[in-house]
């Protein structure tokens, strides 16, 4: 594509549907599968690794289909059939998980989840390396956090009314089933709109047996030792995993914190939630046009420091409004970071293989998102009750991941082969 081209803002908000259907469904998840859970009588420290679960899938899985995706040949193009699977199969097994009897095929029906929704995030967001020159992938990347911060509000506060509304009418277990049908549905119509307005280019590259997207080129790349990645590629992903570490524990533990330390209702938890995606909604397309403006390892960095301190600020919240304040102002910093991060990991790696890349980035964040979660468990089996512990627990994994993160060397966006700039 001709970066002299206007930017395809219809296109792109085409595009972004399908990051919106998936951004819809994990608020719900992480906010109402540990109190279904907990209800169940299952301990905290099993909630928190029952929570890593589709982490353990997306490491393994993500990377394989972003890989293969690369190299997949079909009428509708490498990427799409990946949805056209997957999407339904993730709707069928999200909508059993409040409807299961026992915790036992409650645990199934998350499990089948999380395998589905793993074999197409990543073909889904390659398209984005697919479709966008370098020059553009933090400003499309800013409308595609923008829809998918829409899909968070929407879980938020659509999936949070709707457990209010059930509940005073039909009672408890229709209260349960109303948010994940909710999502269920919204996911098949989010990815129906991409598959019915997207259409992919022509290959790009085919990669020549050096290249090749195979499980060697992803350990050496990990490694920062394939010839075709830019130098700081290994320290790259290692401050992702910091910061998706830090940001796990936020997200898994917030709806308990707001429950069992606050004392609000799951509704309620849900509702006040919606703050930090509205936050991010309001500063994904400002954050992706300044990382376009001012390079986007320099706005990553600025949210990064801006999160540590606010993050510490959370030891103070005792009100809904102190909790709600705090979280607008996390949405908006982490904006900066999250917006910024899929395009910066492009700009490292080689041209051709967004499966790949995508598949690399999301090895780091799963990584992360295994170990964040129980950690916060395993805190809360010594310090029984200490939910805000989160807060300063998050802030140390944002401040390792500022110093790694501005301790790597400079990259030309698109030229993986770059050599450090002084």
């Amino acid at each position: 594509m001709n970066p002299n081209h206007r930017f395809p803002w219809g296109r792109t908000f085409a595009l972004a549907f399908g990051f919106f259907g998936i951004s819809l469904v994990w608020p719900i998840f992480n906010n109402f599968v540990p109190l279904l859970l907990a209800e169940r009588g299952v301990a905290p420290a099993l909630i928190g690794v029952i929570m890593t679960w589709d982490n353990y899938f997306n490491i393994f899985v993500q990377p394989l289909s972003g890989a293969l995706s690369d190299r997949t040949r079909t009428r509708w193009g490498r990427r799409l059939p990946w949805l056209m699977v997957g999407a339904p199969l993730a709707a069928l097994a999200f909508v059993s998980i409040p409807m299961a009897r026992t915790v036992g095929l409650m645990m199934l029906a998350i499990g089948a989840a999380n395998f589905a929704l793993s074999l197409f995030r990543a073909p889904t967001i390659a398209l984005l390396g697919d479709l966008y020159p370098p020059e553009q992938r933090s400003t499309a990347n800013g409308v595609i956090n923008l829809m998918g911060g829409l899909g968070a509000i929407l879980a938020f506060l659509v999936g949070g009314a709707l457990y209010e509304a059930a509940l005073s009418r039909w009672g408890l277990t229709a209260a349960q089933i109303a948010p994940f049908a909710f999502g269920a549905g919204m996911l098949l119509l989010a990815t129906g709109i991409v598959v019915w307005r997207i259409r992919e280019p022509a290959v790009p590259h085919q990669a020549d047996e050096s290249d090749k997207a195979d499980w060697a080129a992803v350990w050496a790349a990990l490694r920062g030792r394939h010839r075709a990645w830019a130098p700081g590629f290994g320290r790259l992903l290692l401050a992702l995993v910091a910061w998706f570490w830090a940001y796990s524990i936020l997200e898994a533990w917030l709806s308990s914190f707001g429950k069992f330390t606050l004392g609000l209702s799951e509704g309620r938890v849900a509702m006040l939630t919606a703050a930090l995606p509205l936050a991010f909604v309001a500063m994904a397309l400002p954050a992706g046009l300044a990382g376009s403006r001012w390079g986007r390892r320099r706005v990553i960095a600025v949210g990064l420091l801006l999160l540590v301190p606010l993050l510490a600020l959370g030891l103070l919240v005792r009100t809904p409004t102190a909790l709600a304040l705090l979280l607008a102002a996390l949405g908006a910093a982490w904006a900066l970071v999250n917006v910024n991060a899929l395009p910066l990991v492009y700009d490292f790696g080689p041209p051709g293989q967004a499966g790949l890349m995508t598949g690399l980035y999301y090895i780091a964040s799963n990584l992360a998102l295994v170990l964040g979660p129980p950690a916060m468990g395993w805190l809360l089996q010594w310090r029984a009750g200490a939910y805000a512990l989160m807060f300063p627990l998050a802030a140390i994994g944002m401040a390792l991941a500022a110093g790694l993160l501005l301790s790597l060397p400079r990259v030309e966006p698109g030229s993986a082969a770059a050599e450090p700039q002084v």
